[in-house]
C-alpha cells in the first residue's frame, strides 16, 4: 500500500513569517531539510550558525511530517538549504509556504546533471515534458557532493557576508577532505573485480554511486527512487529473484532507515546473504558509522566491497 505523509493543516499556522533575524546566540538562523546537509552545513558554517534540521539522522525525507515547530524555525531562518530535485517532495513547499518566510531557498542539486529512471519509475509530480522520475540522490556521488557544499558556501556568504571570507575557508578545507575520499573510494572500489561490482538495494538510491565507481544496480526490491512506493508486485519480486540468481549476485542491501522485511525475503528467495546496513538517505545516529558524511561514505564503500569480494 503506498504511503502517504499525513501533512498537518500548515497553512492555519500564524505568526512564523517576517525578516530572517540572528537566533538568540548572534549567529545566522540556517534551516536545512536533511542531516546530510547539516553536516556540510557544520563543516562550512562552522560557529558562526545555529541550525535546525528537519528530517534527522536516520529519518527518512520522503515522507517526513513537518510540526509546526518545524514550521516555525523555517520562518525564522535567514538561510534555507534543501537537496531539491524532488527529494523533499511536496511537504518542504507547503511548509515553507504556511511558515511565510522571506529566507533565500537553496537548492544544493541545482546546476547539476540529474539521472532519470526508466518508464517504471513513475512520479505524477514531474514537470510537464518529462517522462522518467529523476533520482535525487545526488551525494552518493561525492563530486556532487563537493558540487552540493559549494552551493552551501555561496548560500552562507549570501546571506551573511560580513563572515564570508570565515564561510570560504572552512570550505576549503572541507572541499580537500571530499576529493581525498573521493580519490580513497575510487582505490577502494579497484580491490573489488568489476564482474563482482553488482548492486540489488533496498529502493533505488546507488544511480549516481554506481556510475562513478563503476557498479552496475541490477535492481531494488522497490521500484522506485522514494520509499513512498507500493510494495512490489508477486511478478515483480519473482522477476528481482530470478535475476538475482542469473547474474549471481553475492549479497543484497538493506539500508539503515528503512524496514528490511523484504530484503530479507528476498535474499532467502535467492539464496544469498544480507549484507550489513548501508546509510543512503540519511546519516546515522551519533556515535555511529554513519555519523558524518564522511563516515557514512567510507562505511557505504567497506560494507560494499567486503560483502561482494569473491
Amino acid at each position: 500500500m503506498r504511503r502517504h505523509a499525513l501533512l498537518i493543516p500548515l497553512l492555519a499556522i500564524v505568526g512564523c513569517g517576517g525578516s530572517p533575524k540572528p537566533g538568540d546566540s548572534g549567529k545566522l538562523n540556517v534551516v536545512v531539510t536533511f542531516s546530510v546537509l547539516t553536516d556540510f552545513t557544520k563543516q562550512v558554517g562552522g560557529d558562526k550558525v545555529e541550525i535546525t534540521t528537519l528530517v534527522g539522522p536516520d529519518g527518512d525525507a520522503h515522507v517526513f511530517n513537518p510540526t509546526p515547530q518545524d514550521v516555525a524555525a523555517i520562518g525564522r531562518a535567514g538561510v534555507i538549504f534543501e537537496n531539491g530535485a524532488k527529494f523533499e517532495s511536496d511537504w518542504f513547499n507547503k511548509a515553507y509556504e504556511a511558515s511565510r518566510s522571506k529566507a533565500n531557498r537553496v537548492s544544493t542539486s541545482a546546476g547539476m546533471k540529474l539521472m532519470e529512471g526508466d518508464p517504471d519509475h513513475k512520479n505524477t509530480d514531474l514537470e510537464p515534458g518529462h517522462i522518467h522520475e529523476v533520482d535525487p540522490h545526488v551525494w552518493h556521488e561525492v563530486n556532487n557532493a563537493i558540487h552540493m557544499v559549494g552551493r552551501v558556501r555561496d548560500g552562507l556568504c549570501e546571506a551573511d557576508p560580513a563572515n564570508s571570507d570565515y564561510y570560504r575557508a572552512n570550505a576549503e578545507k572541507y572541499l580537500a577532505k571530499l576529493k581525498d575520499l573521493d580519490a580513497w573510494i575510487l582505490k577502494t572500489v579497484a580491490e573489488l573485480p568489476p564482474t563482482s561490482r553488482k548492486l540489488v538495494t533496498s529502493h533505488d538510491t546507488f544511480g549516481y554511486f554506481a556510475k562513478r565507481y563503476g557498479f552496475t544496480v541490477e535492481g531494488s526490491v522497490l521500484p522506485s527512487f522514494s520509499t513512498e512506493t507500493a510494495d512490489p508486485s508477486a511478478k515483480d519480486f519473482a522477476e528481482l529473484v530470478d535475476k538475482v540468481k542469473r547474474e549471481k549476485v553475492k549479497a543484497i542491501f538493506c539500508e539503515a532507515s528503512h524496514n528490511d522485511k523484504l530484503v530479507n525475503r528476498l535474499a532467502q528467495a535467492a539464496g544469498v546473504t544480507v549484507a550489513p546496513p548501508l546509510y543512503t538517505d540519511a546519516l546515522g545516529s551519533a556515535g555511529s558509522p554513519g555519523e558524518t558524511y564522511e563516515g557514512m561514505m567510507r562505511h557505504n564503500v567497506t560494507t560494499i566491497v567486503a560483502a561482494l569480494r569473491p
